[in-house]
């Protein structure tokens, strides 16, 4: 068995990374495509690599002579690399694919070691990997019968989304026996570098071949397996977090503040969305209007506080709209030039809004880290502060006071002339009676209360970017609209607010929903001796981990061996750099997995 490697390529969209040096010779966690790749060949006992070069060729073979790679390594060049593709780099290496069987592999495929195993114990005379398709990126795309061979290769023109989920994305890793290589593959190959030129990839070979009904091409799906395509700069970026190890790789998934259903299999207890909304009839209404929504302008700030305010039933004077509350949340931090009291620990975009100076923090010193308006109060009342900030349910603790205290400390407040500033993005999750403050005559008979929610958490549509900011201080409202953008949200944003209100009871019975299954979920992790589990009214539960592990390197283990990402607290203000953690609540399965996870580590 030998390994044939097509190196030749340009990889003009990586630009700068490649403008002196191949595709393969990118970097990915501080080491070449190619060195990965030979090394692990290099374990596979084959009896050579075939490296088909083009640009940049001299570089690389220099590269890959000091490896050290004892498996011996033969060079191939392509001196046509600019005008041809990777159909006539396998065309060059025709007399080493005659001798052996044969691997045939991109450059530009990063991969893991058991891949290469799976390869190597395959006994199909034709083998291709294939994973659910990710859309973002390039290649063919295949369908298969139910006993695992590839049925047909899908055209451009005959791809059809409605039927997205019965399609494969090829893998670009090939095993070939000799005797399938010459009696079927290497004739098309041939056949067609006369008939059609060398500029096609060599997968529209397979495409012939896989109609011939005696050529069966074996497919294996990944699933768990790590892989990436590498074609651009994002993917490269992907690549670099899916293939990093230890704490670096938690790092870096972090940085990335979302966009995680980039990552195949991930299960993100770190972000914090509603799993029961919306219901598949709003799905579908909004997909049945896509087409209409991203042609048309979305509507600007005044007709969209009109569809808010209905909502809610408020005046439009009242609200404004966000592309989510953390839009609001600066805008709003701006009409205050005097100190702002922030509750410890708190949501970190209003503390970030602020200078250190400006800040009057009320650290929570309780074990169970809970608080009543009547400390706030005790806590504030000789402090200088023009507001104070209340996230209640609370994040990342789920502690929460009951709406009849928060209006007590407002009016405790307007007697001093200060603000209050209740974000309620969770407030829904609260069991009991509805908790809200957006009522018309509560912000009516409380004029120094300033309420924020996030539409995106509560009614589960994150990508949608939506929050609101009610107030009964109409100059407030005015000037925050003048700040934001005419277009600050987008057209289906917009249609959410124009159709969510015929949604109201599917939303209620998604709540109800949701407060079992959490009920459910904090029992079991009270099971969990090595954790002290925190009472909470959110869509999350904080934990203190109370065994050797840090709670740093729970979350590393937690992402690199089951593919769990959680919310690490240790640097979280106001915690005491305690051994924290917060989970997010999900479906019954989801919860389970990270409760077997914790059970299995702790």
């Amino acid at each position: 068995m030998q390994a044939i490697i097509l190196a030749a390529g340009m990889g003009r969209r990586l630009k700068e990374h490649t403008k002196d040096k191949t595709k393969c010779m990118v970097e990915v966690g501080g080491q070449t495509l190619i060195e990965r790749t030979l090394r692990i060949l290099d374990t596979e006992g084959l009896s050579r690599i075939v490296v088909v070069a083009g640009y940049q060729a001299g570089g690389l073979i220099r590269h890959v002579e000091g490896l050290g790679i004892s498996t011996p390594v033969v060079f191939v060049r392509n001196e046509e690399y600019a005008a041809t593709n990777n159909l006539y780099s396998l065309f060059l290496a025709r007399e080493y694919l005659q001798e052996e069987d044969s691997l045939v592999i991109e450059s530009d495929i990063i991969f893991e070691k058991k891949i290469a195993d799976r390869m190597m114990a395959s006994d199909a005379p034709c083998l291709m990997f294939v994973s659910k398709p990710k859309p973002w990126m390039d290649g063919s795309l295949v369908t298969l019968s139910k006993d695992g061979y590839v049925r047909t290769f899908i055209d451009a023109e005959d791809f059809r989304f409605e039927d997205k989920d019965r399609y494969y994305k090829t893998v670009s890793m090939y095993r070939m026996e000799r005797a399938y290589i010459e009696d079927t593959y290497l004739p098309f190959l041939e056949a067609y570098v006369k008939v059609w030129g060398r500029e096609p990839q060599y997968e529209s070979v397979l495409k012939v071949v896989s109609r011939q009904k005696r050529a069966l091409i074996r497919a294996e799906v990944l699933t768990d397996e790590r892989w990436y395509e590498i074609n651009d700069l994002q993917d490269l970026d992907i690549a670099e977090s899916i293939f990093a190890e230890g704490d670096e790789k938690l790092g870096r998934y972090l940085r990335r503040f979302g966009g995680y259903w980039r990552y195949e299999g991930m299960y993100d207890f770190c972000y914090l969305v509603n799993p029961f909304f919306p219901n598949q009839r709003f799905m579908d209404e909004m997909r049945g209007n896509f087409e209409t929504l991203i042609r048309e302008y979305p509507s600007g700030m005044g007709v969209n506080s009109l569809l808010a305010a209905k909502y809610y039933e408020l005046k439009p004077e009242q609200i404004c709209v966000g592309n989510g509350t953390a839009e609001l949340i600066k805008s709003l931090m701006e009409n205050f030039s005097g100190k702002i009291g922030l509750i410890y620990p708190t949501f970190e975009e209003y503390p970030h809004r602020k200078s250190e100076e400006q800040l009057e923090p009320f650290w929570v010193i309780q074990e169970d880290f809970s608080y009543t308006v009547d400390d706030i109060m005790a806590y504030y009342e000789k402090r200088e502060v023009e507001a104070i900030v209340l996230v209640n349910p609370d994040n990342p603790s789920g502690h929460f006071i009951e709406r009849e205290d928060i209006l007590r400390l407002e009016e405790w407040a307007r007697t001093r002339g200060r603000r209050v500033i209740v974000d309620e993005s969770f407030v829904d999750f609260a069991d009991g009676p509805p908790q809200t403050l957006l009522v018309q005559e509560t912000l009516a008979a409380h004029p120094n209360l300033i309420v924020l929610k996030s539409i995106s958490k509560s009614f589960g549509v994150p990508g949608l970017r939506l929050g609101v900011l009610a107030t009964a201080d109409e100059t407030l409202i005015a000037g925050m609209k003048k700040d934001l953008a005419i277009w600050n949200i987008n057209s289906f944003a917009e249609y959410y607010m124009q159709i969510i209100e015929k949604y109201k009871d599917d939303y209620e019975e998604a709540m109800a929903r949701f407060k079992e299954v959490r009920r459910r979920y904090v029992a079991k992790l009270k099971r969990i001796s090595a954790l002290k589990v925190f009472p909470s009214q959110a869509n999350y539960v904080m934990c203190r981990v109370e065994c050797g592990y840090s709670t740093r390197r729970l979350a590393d283990i937690l992402l690199n061996r089951y593919n769990i990402l959680i919310k690490d607290l240790s640097t979280k203000e106001g915690l005491r750099g305690g051994n924290y953690i917060r989970l997010s609540v999900k479906t019954d399965e989801e919860n389970d997995v990270v409760v077997r996870a914790l059970e299995e580590l702790l």
